[in-house]
C-alpha cells in the first residue's frame, strides 16, 4: 500500500484548505483510513479517520471544523479543513490500516498565518 498526500500550503487563520491522499496498491485490505498531524516539537496527533464502512472519527481539537471523506472510485481520501487556527499548523500525514500493518504517506505541510 502506498499513499501520496497533497494539498498543503499557506492559509490565513479562519480560512479553509482541503488535503488529498491518493492510495494505491492492495487497497482492498485497508480497514481504516486516517489523517494525523505533527507540529514542530510535538508528538504526532490523531486528526480524523474513516472506516471502510464510512464511520468517521475526529480528534477533539478539530471536531466540528474538519471533515474527512473518501472517494472510493479514485482511492482518495480528503480532509476538508475549515476555520483554521494557528495551532492547526503542522505536517499532515495520511495513513491506511490493514489487518497486518499501518502505512503512512510522506506528509504535506500546512502553514496558518495570523
Amino acid at each position: 500500500v502506498q499513499l501520496q498526500a497533497s494539498g498543503g500550503g499557506l492559509v490565513q487563520a479562519g480560512g479553509s484548505l482541503t488535503l488529498s491522499c491518493v492510495i494505491s496498491g492492495d487497497t482492498a485490505s485497508i480497514r481504516v483510513f486516517g489523517w494525523y498531524r505533527q507540529a514542530p516539537g510535538k508528538q504526532r496527533e490523531f486528526v480524523s479517520s474513516i472506516t471502510r464502512g464510512s464511520t468517521t472519527s475526529y480528534g477533539d481539537a478539530v471536531r466540528g471544523r474538519f471533515y474527512i471523506t473518501r472517494h472510493v472510485a479514485s482511492n482518495t481520501i480528503y480532509l476538508s479543513m475549515t476555520k483554521l487556527k494557528s495551532e492547526d499548523a503542522a505536517v499532515y500525514y495520511c495513513n491506511a490500516v490493514t489487518p497486518d500493518a499501518t502505512y503512512w504517506g510522506q506528509g504535506t505541510l500546512v502553514t496558518v498565518s495570523s
